[in-house]
Protein backbone atom coordinates (compact mmCIF):
# COMPACT_ATOMS: atom_id res chain seq x y z
CA UNK A 1 0.00 0.00 0.00
CA UNK A 2 0.74 3.54 -0.62
CA UNK A 3 2.49 5.38 2.25
CA UNK A 4 0.54 8.45 1.91
CA UNK A 5 -0.02 11.34 4.54
CA UNK A 6 -3.06 13.35 3.31
CA UNK A 7 -4.01 16.45 5.90
CA UNK A 8 -4.76 20.41 4.80
CA UNK A 9 -3.03 23.62 4.65
CA UNK A 10 -2.93 25.37 7.80
CA UNK A 11 -5.99 24.70 10.57
CA UNK A 12 -6.73 27.47 12.06
CA UNK A 13 -9.40 29.40 10.38
CA UNK A 14 -12.33 31.55 11.77
CA UNK A 15 -14.98 30.14 8.88
CA UNK A 16 -14.04 26.68 10.25
CA UNK A 17 -16.27 26.98 13.35
CA UNK A 18 -19.90 25.07 13.18
CA UNK A 19 -18.68 23.60 9.81
CA UNK A 20 -15.50 21.58 10.89
CA UNK A 21 -15.08 22.36 14.26
CA UNK A 22 -17.86 22.70 16.96
CA UNK A 23 -19.38 26.17 17.83
CA UNK A 24 -18.65 26.01 21.25
CA UNK A 25 -15.60 24.22 22.17
CA UNK A 26 -15.64 22.29 25.47
CA UNK A 27 -12.60 22.87 27.70
CA UNK A 28 -9.52 22.14 26.37
CA UNK A 29 -10.16 21.64 23.00
CA UNK A 30 -7.61 22.63 20.26
CA UNK A 31 -7.42 22.49 16.31
CA UNK A 32 -4.56 20.29 15.99
CA UNK A 33 -5.98 17.61 18.32
CA UNK A 34 -9.22 17.55 16.50
CA UNK A 35 -7.74 16.92 13.23
CA UNK A 36 -5.33 14.28 14.09
CA UNK A 37 -7.76 12.08 14.54
CA UNK A 38 -8.92 11.98 10.78
CA UNK A 39 -5.63 13.34 9.40
CA UNK A 40 -2.34 12.28 9.34
CA UNK A 41 -0.26 15.57 8.41
CA UNK A 42 -0.93 19.39 8.63
CA UNK A 43 1.49 22.19 6.82
CA UNK A 44 2.22 25.41 9.03
CA UNK A 45 1.18 28.51 7.45
CA UNK A 46 1.81 30.97 9.77
CA UNK A 47 5.61 30.47 9.07
CA UNK A 48 4.99 32.26 6.12
CA UNK A 49 4.50 35.42 7.89
CA UNK A 50 6.55 35.20 10.82
CA UNK A 51 9.70 32.78 11.53
CA UNK A 52 8.97 30.09 14.30
CA UNK A 53 9.95 29.50 17.56
CA UNK A 54 10.89 26.48 19.54
CA UNK A 55 7.83 27.19 22.02
CA UNK A 56 5.96 27.28 19.17
CA UNK A 57 6.98 23.93 17.85
CA UNK A 58 6.35 22.20 20.78
CA UNK A 59 3.04 23.43 21.65
CA UNK A 60 2.25 22.27 18.07
CA UNK A 61 4.03 18.70 19.26
CA UNK A 62 1.65 18.69 22.48
CA UNK A 63 -1.38 18.87 20.76
CA UNK A 64 -0.45 15.71 18.79
CA UNK A 65 1.40 13.62 21.21
CA UNK A 66 -1.86 11.00 21.03
CA UNK A 67 -0.71 10.58 17.25
CA UNK A 68 2.75 9.13 17.02
CA UNK A 69 2.73 9.18 12.75
CA UNK A 70 1.22 12.71 13.11
CA UNK A 71 3.48 14.83 10.78
CA UNK A 72 4.25 18.58 9.69
CA UNK A 73 5.41 20.12 7.04
CA UNK A 74 6.40 23.80 7.15
CA UNK A 75 6.12 26.16 5.15
CA UNK A 76 9.18 28.60 4.44
CA UNK A 77 9.09 32.17 5.27
CA UNK A 78 7.98 34.53 2.68
CA UNK A 79 12.01 36.51 2.30
CA UNK A 80 13.15 33.20 0.78
CA UNK A 81 10.63 32.99 -1.47
CA UNK A 82 8.70 36.22 -2.56
CA UNK A 83 11.07 38.73 -1.24
CA UNK A 84 14.24 36.85 -1.91
CA UNK A 85 16.50 39.89 -0.82
CA UNK A 86 16.79 41.02 2.99
CA UNK A 87 18.03 37.88 4.36
CA UNK A 88 21.18 36.49 5.55
CA UNK A 89 22.56 32.36 6.84
CA UNK A 90 21.46 33.90 10.04
CA UNK A 91 17.92 33.94 9.34
CA UNK A 92 17.95 30.57 7.72
CA UNK A 93 19.89 29.33 10.64
CA UNK A 94 16.85 30.87 12.94
CA UNK A 95 14.28 29.78 10.87
CA UNK A 96 15.22 25.60 11.46
CA UNK A 97 15.98 26.31 15.05
CA UNK A 98 12.52 27.55 15.37
CA UNK A 99 11.28 23.92 14.11
CA UNK A 100 14.27 22.00 15.74
CA UNK A 101 11.50 20.08 18.11
CA UNK A 102 9.49 19.04 14.73
CA UNK A 103 13.14 17.79 13.23
CA UNK A 104 14.26 16.30 17.04
CA UNK A 105 11.05 14.70 17.06
CA UNK A 106 10.72 13.01 14.28
CA UNK A 107 7.43 15.21 13.16
CA UNK A 108 9.18 17.13 10.58
CA UNK A 109 7.66 16.04 6.86
CA UNK A 110 9.83 18.52 5.24
CA UNK A 111 9.95 22.35 4.42
CA UNK A 112 8.16 23.90 1.53
CA UNK A 113 9.41 26.74 -0.56
CA UNK A 114 6.29 28.42 -1.64
CA UNK A 115 7.49 30.24 -5.06
CA UNK A 116 4.76 32.77 -6.79
CA UNK A 117 3.89 32.33 -10.26
CA UNK A 118 5.82 35.95 -11.38
CA UNK A 119 8.79 33.76 -10.48
CA UNK A 120 9.96 32.66 -13.74
CA UNK A 121 12.71 30.54 -15.11
CA UNK A 122 15.77 32.19 -15.58
CA UNK A 123 19.47 31.66 -15.22
CA UNK A 124 19.63 33.96 -12.59
CA UNK A 125 16.51 32.17 -10.73
CA UNK A 126 18.05 28.74 -11.14
CA UNK A 127 21.52 30.29 -9.37
CA UNK A 128 18.99 31.37 -6.31
CA UNK A 129 17.53 28.38 -6.17
CA UNK A 130 20.92 26.68 -5.83
CA UNK A 131 21.80 28.97 -3.15
CA UNK A 132 18.98 29.11 -0.97
CA UNK A 133 18.27 24.70 -1.07
CA UNK A 134 21.86 25.39 0.62
CA UNK A 135 21.13 27.64 3.52
CA UNK A 136 18.88 24.81 4.36
CA UNK A 137 21.09 21.88 3.23
CA UNK A 138 20.42 18.68 5.34
CA UNK A 139 16.67 19.03 5.68
CA UNK A 140 13.63 17.54 3.37
CA UNK A 141 12.83 20.18 1.24
CA UNK A 142 9.81 20.82 -1.36
CA UNK A 143 9.90 23.42 -4.20
CA UNK A 144 6.74 24.62 -5.66
CA UNK A 145 6.71 26.92 -8.94
CA UNK A 146 3.23 27.71 -10.72
CA UNK A 147 4.72 29.21 -14.00
CA UNK A 148 4.94 26.72 -16.49
CA UNK A 149 8.85 28.09 -17.82
CA UNK A 150 9.77 25.90 -15.08
CA UNK A 151 8.31 22.45 -16.72
CA UNK A 152 11.41 21.45 -18.44
CA UNK A 153 14.04 18.55 -18.07
CA UNK A 154 16.83 20.02 -17.01
CA UNK A 155 14.78 21.92 -14.08
CA UNK A 156 13.58 18.65 -12.35
CA UNK A 157 16.85 17.10 -12.83
CA UNK A 158 18.69 19.78 -10.80
CA UNK A 159 16.31 18.90 -8.42
CA UNK A 160 16.92 15.10 -8.43
CA UNK A 161 20.92 15.54 -7.99
CA UNK A 162 20.14 17.68 -5.30
CA UNK A 163 17.67 15.81 -3.52
CA UNK A 164 14.72 18.29 -3.10
CA UNK A 165 10.98 17.00 -3.94
CA UNK A 166 9.39 18.59 -7.26
CA UNK A 167 5.83 19.89 -5.46
CA UNK A 168 3.22 18.87 -8.25
CA UNK A 169 0.11 21.39 -7.60
CA UNK A 170 -3.40 21.60 -9.39
CA UNK A 171 -4.24 25.40 -9.67
CA UNK A 172 -6.39 27.11 -12.04
CA UNK A 173 -4.68 26.89 -15.62
CA UNK A 174 -4.96 29.94 -17.16
CA UNK A 175 -2.08 32.17 -19.12
CA UNK A 176 1.42 30.41 -18.14
CA UNK A 177 0.34 28.51 -14.97
CA UNK A 178 2.28 25.06 -14.94
CA UNK A 179 -0.50 22.04 -15.20
CA UNK A 180 -0.95 18.87 -12.75
CA UNK A 181 1.95 16.41 -13.01
CA UNK A 182 3.06 12.88 -11.29
CA UNK A 183 6.63 14.18 -11.13
CA UNK A 184 8.62 12.67 -8.18
CA UNK A 185 11.97 14.27 -8.66
CA UNK A 186 13.46 12.04 -5.03
CA UNK A 187 12.93 8.62 -3.74
CA UNK A 188 12.61 10.03 -0.10
CA UNK A 189 8.88 11.41 -0.83
CA UNK A 190 7.13 13.14 -3.32
CA UNK A 191 4.61 16.15 -2.85
CA UNK A 192 1.23 17.13 -4.01
CA UNK A 193 -0.95 20.46 -3.37
CA UNK A 194 -4.28 21.02 -4.26
CA UNK A 195 -4.86 25.11 -4.54
CA UNK A 196 -8.51 24.60 -6.17
CA UNK A 197 -9.82 25.61 -9.58
CA UNK A 198 -11.28 28.94 -9.12
CA UNK A 199 -10.61 30.45 -12.25
CA UNK A 200 -12.73 33.55 -11.61
CA UNK A 201 -11.03 34.92 -8.20
CA UNK A 202 -7.59 33.09 -9.35
CA UNK A 203 -5.55 36.04 -10.53
CA UNK A 204 -8.38 38.86 -10.13
CA UNK A 205 -6.77 42.18 -8.60
CA UNK A 206 -8.47 42.54 -4.94
CA UNK A 207 -9.22 39.13 -4.64
CA UNK A 208 -8.89 37.67 -0.81
CA UNK A 209 -7.42 34.54 0.20
CA UNK A 210 -10.66 33.17 0.85
CA UNK A 211 -11.82 34.04 -2.98
CA UNK A 212 -9.16 32.43 -4.53
CA UNK A 213 -9.28 29.14 -2.52
CA UNK A 214 -12.66 29.19 -2.43
CA UNK A 215 -13.40 25.69 -4.20
CA UNK A 216 -14.52 22.01 -3.39
CA UNK A 217 -13.02 19.72 -5.75
CA UNK A 218 -15.69 17.30 -7.57
CA UNK A 219 -14.95 13.00 -7.15
CA UNK A 220 -14.07 12.99 -10.74
CA UNK A 221 -11.19 15.81 -10.33
CA UNK A 222 -10.32 13.72 -7.28
CA UNK A 223 -9.93 10.69 -9.36
CA UNK A 224 -7.63 12.04 -11.93
CA UNK A 225 -5.54 13.06 -8.93
CA UNK A 226 -5.85 9.54 -7.02
CA UNK A 227 -4.63 7.89 -9.72
CA UNK A 228 -1.65 10.58 -10.14
CA UNK A 229 -0.60 9.77 -6.38
CA UNK A 230 -0.79 6.34 -6.68
CA UNK A 231 2.07 6.59 -9.43
CA UNK A 232 4.08 9.03 -7.67
CA UNK A 233 3.98 6.07 -4.66
CA UNK A 234 5.47 3.89 -6.93
CA UNK A 235 8.87 6.35 -7.00
CA UNK A 236 8.90 7.52 -4.11
CA UNK A 237 8.45 5.77 -0.73
CA UNK A 238 5.96 8.45 0.77
CA UNK A 239 3.65 10.97 -0.59
CA UNK A 240 2.63 13.85 1.09
CA UNK A 241 -0.85 15.44 0.06
CA UNK A 242 -1.94 18.81 1.08
CA UNK A 243 -5.58 19.87 0.30
CA UNK A 244 -5.09 24.41 -0.20
CA UNK A 245 -8.76 24.81 -0.54
CA UNK A 246 -9.50 25.92 2.78
CA UNK A 247 -12.49 28.07 3.16
CA UNK A 248 -15.39 26.55 4.47
CA UNK A 249 -13.71 23.10 5.83
CA UNK A 250 -13.69 22.25 1.58
CA UNK A 251 -9.89 21.27 2.27
CA UNK A 252 -10.95 18.60 5.33
CA UNK A 253 -14.11 17.58 2.68
CA UNK A 254 -11.60 16.76 -0.61
CA UNK A 255 -8.81 15.36 1.75
CA UNK A 256 -10.93 12.89 3.50
CA UNK A 257 -12.42 11.98 -0.27
CA UNK A 258 -8.39 11.29 -1.64
CA UNK A 259 -7.88 9.45 1.59
CA UNK A 260 -10.92 6.65 1.28
CA UNK A 261 -9.83 6.77 -2.56
CA UNK A 262 -6.45 5.92 -2.10
CA UNK A 263 -6.38 3.70 1.24
CA UNK A 264 -9.62 2.20 1.03
CA UNK A 265 -9.42 2.57 5.01
CA UNK A 266 -12.51 3.02 7.09
CA UNK A 267 -12.20 6.40 8.47
CA UNK A 268 -14.32 8.96 10.88
CA UNK A 269 -15.56 11.72 9.21
CA UNK A 270 -16.59 14.82 11.62
CA UNK A 271 -20.20 15.16 11.68
CA UNK A 272 -20.56 18.98 10.74
CA UNK A 273 -18.48 18.23 8.00
CA UNK A 274 -20.89 15.57 6.59
CA UNK A 275 -23.87 17.82 7.16
CA UNK A 276 -22.30 20.53 5.09
CA UNK A 277 -20.86 18.69 2.08
CA UNK A 278 -23.50 15.73 1.71
CA UNK A 279 -20.52 14.27 -1.10
CA UNK A 280 -19.34 12.43 1.86
CA UNK A 281 -22.13 10.82 2.23
CA UNK A 282 -20.93 8.37 -0.59
CA UNK A 283 -18.01 7.32 1.51
CA UNK A 284 -20.08 6.12 4.51
CA UNK A 285 -22.64 4.45 2.31
CA UNK A 286 -19.71 2.74 0.46
CA UNK A 287 -17.52 1.41 3.34
CA UNK A 288 -20.60 0.08 5.31
CA UNK A 289 -21.22 -2.09 2.01
CA UNK A 290 -17.63 -3.55 2.23
CA UNK A 291 -16.20 -1.09 -0.73
CA UNK A 292 -12.51 -1.12 -0.67
CA UNK A 293 -12.27 2.27 -1.78
CA UNK A 294 -13.98 4.48 -4.57
CA UNK A 295 -12.60 2.52 -7.91
CA UNK A 296 -13.09 -1.13 -7.06
CA UNK A 297 -16.80 -1.61 -5.87
CA UNK A 298 -17.45 -5.20 -4.71
CA UNK A 299 -20.35 -7.33 -5.54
Amino acid sequence: MIRTYIGTAGWSYEDWKGVVYPEKKVAGFHPLAFLAQYINIVEVNSTFYRPPSISMSLFWIKHVSNFPEFLFAVKVHQVFTHDRKNFSQKDADEFKLGIEPLRAKDRLACLLFQFPWSFVHTASSFDYLDHLFGLFEGYPMTVEVRHSSWDEPGFYEFLSEKGISYCNIDQPVLRSSIKPSAISTTPEFAYVRLHGRNYKDWFREGAGRDARYNYLYSKEELEEWAERIKALGQKSSKVFVITNNHYRGQALANALQIKNMITGEKLAIPGLLLKRYPVLEEIVKKLAKGQLDLFNERK
